[in-house]
């Protein structure tokens, strides 16, 4: 199965006010409706999405590397607060505004994090990584995650360890053998296997530090309230995804008020490469409606 996936048509950094930088891409008209993409696990901001419709939908695309991935400054013992501080300083020297945000896979606290500070609009969580540490969970998770779970609630410095031991490699390595057969195919496209691999190769450049930051946050305790949200909400899971939620967002999608669950049949976490026009013109609808 191929997608569409497109190298950038712009790349860049942006210096934060303590003179980090933070790196984005950008797909899609310059003068377009923005929304922002937080990216899932170890994958930088050069792998984006929808690369085919951003153009006829009027989308300007913009992606951004977490700390410690790709070419974003290490801000080491950084929580989600810090994270969506530097996207409220980044998209007021890009020009986006309050934009729409996209969170992918791992990358869904960060955007609900963004969400919650109120530097970012309407909101899409796409196969996104659910609050495995919630006690709604408790007894649902498999023996190892609920065992990682357990590290990072009682010695997180551990935990952050034994995620710095991953790699480029080993983080696709994982992907693949706990994805379905039609996400696979997606994922081993060539086009797509080169962005994937190229996007892994970026995110490591620094080491495995970043990834390892993040993954202690996203698997701990969401240190913010989803009672707050106010914006508008999408949660999306293909019906085949076992990998992001224990439930496929039921319980995830009943703790934002109003937030709309989608459920879409024959495919897993690949959803957002291949269902981007549905995900895109879905959130465009929810701009204008906040407008």
């Amino acid at each position: 199965m191929n997608v569409a996936v497109e190298s950038p048509a712009r790349l860049g950094e942006t210096t934060l006010p303590d003179g980090r930088v933070l790196g984005w891409a950008e797909w899609g008209p310059a003068d377009g409706v923005p929304v922002l993409f937080i990216p899932g696990a170890a994958t930088s901001r050069s792998l984006g999405f929808g690369a085919d419709v951003v153009g006829e939908l009027g989308v300007r695309l913009a992606s951004v590397d977490r700390p410690g991935l790709g070419v974003s400054t290490s801000d080491p013992g950084r929580g989600f607060a810090d994270f969506a501080r530097d996207i409220g300083a980044l998209c007021a020297d890009r020009g986006l505004g309050v934009p729409a945000i996209v969170g992918n896979s791992q990358g869904a606290p960060f955007a609900l994090a963004c969400v919650v500070e109120g530097v970012a609009g309407p909101l899409a969580l796409v196969s996104a990584a659910d609050e495995v540490s919630a006690p709604e969970f408790r007894g649902l998770l498999p023996d190892p995650v609920a065992a990682l779970v357990r590290q990072v609630a009682e010695d997180p410095d551990s935990a952050e360890a034994f995620f710095a031991g991953f790699s480029a490699d080993a983080m696709r390595d994982h992907v693949l053998a706990s994805s379905p057969d039609v996400d696979v195919a997606v994922y081993t496209a060539p086009a797509f296997d080169a962005a994937y691999r190229c996007a892994l190769a970026e995110a490591f450049q620094q080491g495995s530090a970043g990834y390892a930051r993040d993954t202690v946050l996203a698997m701990g305790r969401w240190p913010f309230d989803l009672t707050r949200i106010t914006t508008a909400v999408d949660v999306w899971y293909g019906e085949l995804d076992t990998s992001h939620s224990p439930d496929n967002g039921v319980t995830l999608a009943a703790r934002i008020p109003g937030a709309t669950r989608h459920v879409v049949p024959d495919i897993g976490g690949a959803l957002l490469w291949t269902h981007a026009p549905e995900i895109l013109r879905d959130l465009l609808t929810r701009v204008r409606l906040a407008g």
